[in-house]
């Protein structure tokens, strides 16, 4: 049973940075497919980013490119998400997820193909 553990959220300004990170105890983290989402009110979640865990291969949401990254450390069974540049938009609550449905083929973006999740962790962005 997979155990997910947002931690790193807050309240940031406009322009600043934040981290980002989950860590699992509770299942094979190294054969499975890892992603962020995110949510707000009264919207569907939302794929930010996601790494394969065969290849290292990473994918991102059009809206960030270019001012996230993701990354993992096996030997510490975490994945991260260094947020630069953030903007009131990017206020959400961010969920890290595991999936090993997809894990010998294509990488998804569908929340519905994860089946660990975590519990969430909210970013504020003010202007």
């Amino acid at each position: 049973q997979a155990q997910l553990v947002e931690s790193g959220g807050g309240l940031v300004q406009a322009g600043d940075s934040l981290i980002l990170s989950c860590v699992d105890s509770g299942l094979d983290f190294v054969t499975y497919d890892k992603s962020w989402f995110r949510q707000t009110p009264g919207k569907e979640r939302e794929f930010v980013a996601g790494i394969k865990w065969s290849t290292s291969s990473t994918y991102y949401g059009d809206s960030v490119k270019g001012r996230f990254a993701i990354s993992m450390n096996n030997a510490k069974s975490t994945v991260y998400l260094q947020m630069n540049n953030l903007n009131p938009e990017d206020t959400a609550v961010y969920y890290c997820a595991a999936s090993s449905l997809y894990r010998w083929g294509a990488f998804s973006t569908t929340p519905s193909t994860y089946e660990n999740w975590g519990q969430g962790t909210q970013v504020t962005v003010s202007s």
